[in-house]
């Protein structure tokens, strides 16, 4: 599944989605003269570069693998025993592989996780924000009321982003959104 992420224009949600789509909406509708636009990568809450180049192109042809299932074949690196032990699992080991990320992926993140993910959006989009500081100690302190007060005048947007990375039931269930 193709990372998903947010992008921010001066506290304002501005898109949301597939990496690849928000990359096209921000080239064709933003120029750099309207402000410094922050993306997040919504799994771990960091700041991410996006790379326009080509984008008028469209998409870079795919390699091998299923195209159409959005398959993509890239170099995996495991010990012998490790191959063995693939090959003798039902499906072989691509398929095997998948299942063991899909598990893993469904595990989701811990509540620590979540909370690191929410501080990396806060440093990066938030540092100058009344109550910053208030915020990331009720954050870890897991003092929901006071974070909340300390948050209360940030805007709405960035409000709800942050609830979004330390909610433990989120998916990106959003295709790629606009404003």
């Amino acid at each position: 599944m193709a990372s998903t992420v947010t992008a921010f224009l001066e506290g304002r949600r501005i898109a949301s989605g597939d990496r690849d789509e928000v990359t096209r909406l921000l080239a064709e509708s933003h120029s750099q003269d309207q402000g410094s636009i922050l993306v997040f990568d919504d799994a771990s809450g960091r700041v991410t570069d996006l790379d326009y180049r080509g984008v008028a192109a469209g998409p870079a042809p795919r390699g091998a693998g299923r195209p159409r299932l959005g398959v993509q074949a890239r170099e995996v690196t495991l010990l012998p025993r490790h191959w063995e032990w693939l090959a003798d699992q039902p499906g072989g080991a691509s398929a095997t592989l998948r299942r063991l990320v899909d598990a893993a992926r469904h595990e989701g993140r811990g509540e620590r996780e979540r909370k690191d993910a929410a501080y990396r959006f806060m440093q990066a989009a938030c540092g100058d924000m009344a109550g910053y500081e208030d915020a990331l100690r009720a954050l870890y302190r897991s003092d929901e009321a006071g974070f909340r007060a300390a948050v209360r005048g940030w805007p709405e947007d960035v409000g709800r982003y942050i609830d979004r990375l330390l909610d433990a039931d989120t998916q990106a269930k959003d295709g790629v959104a606009c404003g």
